[in-house]
Order: structure tokens, then sequence, then C-alpha cells
């Protein structure tokens, strides 16, 4: 009885370990964390293209939508529409910060066009003429 006990108290011990390591290690919890602290961080399943990627940047948390298409060599996301969660947070963002999002993004996505969203969209075109 006493070493069943011992066996329990062990595996039981094993899995908050195990838990912990994995609370430590989630994506959702930096990103959540990074966007508490005004950081940038770049949240994205790239395997699934129907799962949308968050990106938080001095306190705002955009949204980005991708859509599969055709390049010259293969299937690859082609087309991506971004937008703030919330745009009254948007205070105090420049060109050069929408310009370093885009930059991030084509990163991970080099073919994809990006698209935002109304007032973004007005400001970059104003400010890329």
């Amino acid at each position: 009885m006493i070493i069943l006990l011992r066996v329990v108290i062990f595996a039981f011990i094993i899995y908050l370990i195990y838990k912990t390591v994995k609370f430590i290690l989630d994506p959702k919890r930096k990103l959540e964390a990074a966007h508490e602290q005004r950081k940038y961080y770049f949240y994205d399943t790239h395997e699934n293209i129907r799962k949308n990627f968050l990106i938080t940047y001095n306190g705002v948390m955009f949204e980005g939508e991708k859509y599969l298409g055709t390049t010259d060599r293969s299937f690859e996301v082609v087309s991506i529409f971004v937008w703030p969660r919330n745009t009254d947070l948007l205070q105090g963002l420049s060109y050069e910060d929408f310009v370093f999002i885009e930059n991030e993004i084509k990163l991970r996505y080099p073919d994809a066009e990006i698209d935002w969203k109304s007032p973004i969209k007005e400001l970059l075109k104003k400010n890329r003429n």
C-alpha cells in the first residue's frame, strides 16, 4: 500500500512538472505577455492556413486572415487581410510602424499581397504616393 501511494505521488509530481513546462512554453501565453508589455510578438501556426495569425505591437493587437492561392511554383498564401482588433488603440502609431508590421509579415509569407482595413489603408496609401 505504501509503495502504491509513493507511485501515485511520484506520478502526480511528474504531471505537475509537465503542466508547468507546457504552460511556460505556450505561445498564446507569450502573446498575452507581449501585449501587456507593449512589445512585438507574432503568433502564427504556419502549417494551418485556415487559422488567422495575431500580431501584437506597441499594445495594439492585429489579426491577419490568410488566403491560399497559386504561385509559379506551388500553392502558397497569396493574400493577407490585416486589421486591428481595437482601432481606438492606434493612436501614436506612425507610417513606419505599419511598414515594420508589413515587413514582418512578408518575411513569413513572401508571396502574399497585404491589404489593410480602414483607417490604416488610407494612411498607407497617402504616404506611399
